[in-house]
């Protein structure tokens, strides 16, 4: 095989590559309760730091990154009284951790 039959296959997968990538990227939300302990993304509310520090499965302050339009979608277990629980654009007073 030639020397540019070969730069030309390497650009054409390349090129291929970088355009499927471009394809599957997403406009994301925040997303407040979705998230379970120790897996929200950084600087989420009050009693944690950063990434991977909330303490509380769907801590209501604390946020994770989702595809946007889809954060009330999320299905959640219902809390302990029956209440329904959803996902929030806004930080939640519910499931904090206890001071």
């Amino acid at each position: 095989m030639s020397t540019t039959l070969k730069t030309a296959a390497l650009v054409g997968i390349v090129a291929a590559a970088v355009s499927a990538s471009g394809v599957q990227a997403m406009e994301q939300e925040k997303c407040f309760g979705v998230s379970l302990a120790g897996e929200n993304d950084c600087a989420a509310g009050p009693g944690t730091t950063c990434a991977g520090t909330s303490t509380v499965d769907y801590q209501g302050n604390a946020w994770t990154l989702v595809e946007a339009g889809t954060c009330a979608d999320i299905e959640l277990p219902a809390m302990a009284d029956g209440d329904a629980r959803m996902g929030s654009l806004e930080a939640l007073e519910r499931d904090l951790p206890e001071a």
